[in-house]
């Protein structure tokens, strides 16, 4: 694209003025998706090793892998609902420049993109406070079996 006026200058810096609370929000993604995804790491690197070890061993470890199971799947959807949400607010980004660039209005488009990635974000949140929930119920439950043992 060519600027040809002041007009478009003016149209491409309200582009870029739109453009940059978007791109803050797709920073935050990336960090909880990083914190997400240690955290799923960190799971299936103790499944790993409890299904290493030798069956009988195993047997006193089942309910912690089925936790672990339980845990990592809340964890993928909501990795899953975050990268869906990132990906619906670079739409919306894109959209705004490609609106300028070929002059056509994508308001309507860029407000559905950005709703949608907001429900994810909500729905993505939710995932992760469940999982969140199920970490600190499986500490809270070792804890009181350790104390009834004593």
């Amino acid at each position: 694209m060519i600027v040809h006026s002041p007009t478009d200058i003016r149209d491409v810096s309200i582009a870029i003025h739109d453009a940059v609370a978007p791109v803050f929000l797709l920073t935050g993604i990336g960090s909880i998706l990083g914190v997400l995804v240690n955290r799923l790491g960190r799971a299936i690197d103790r499944a790993r090793y409890l299904n290493a070890l030798l069956t009988e061993q195993r047997k006193s470890f089942l309910d912690e892998l089925d936790l672990i199971a339980v845990r990592t799947s809340w964890m993928r959807w909501s990795v899953g609902l975050f990268i869906f949400a990132g990906l619906c607010v670079s739409l919306a980004i894109a959209s705004i420049f490609i609106g300028v660039a070929i002059n056509i209005h994508l308001s309507t488009f860029v407000l559905m993109t950005f709703i949608t990635a907001m429900i994810s974000l909500i729905f993505g949140l939710l995932c992760f406070l469940r999982e969140i929930i199920l970490a600190s119920q499986e500490v809270i439950t070792r804890h009181r079996q350790d104390l009834n043992e004593r």
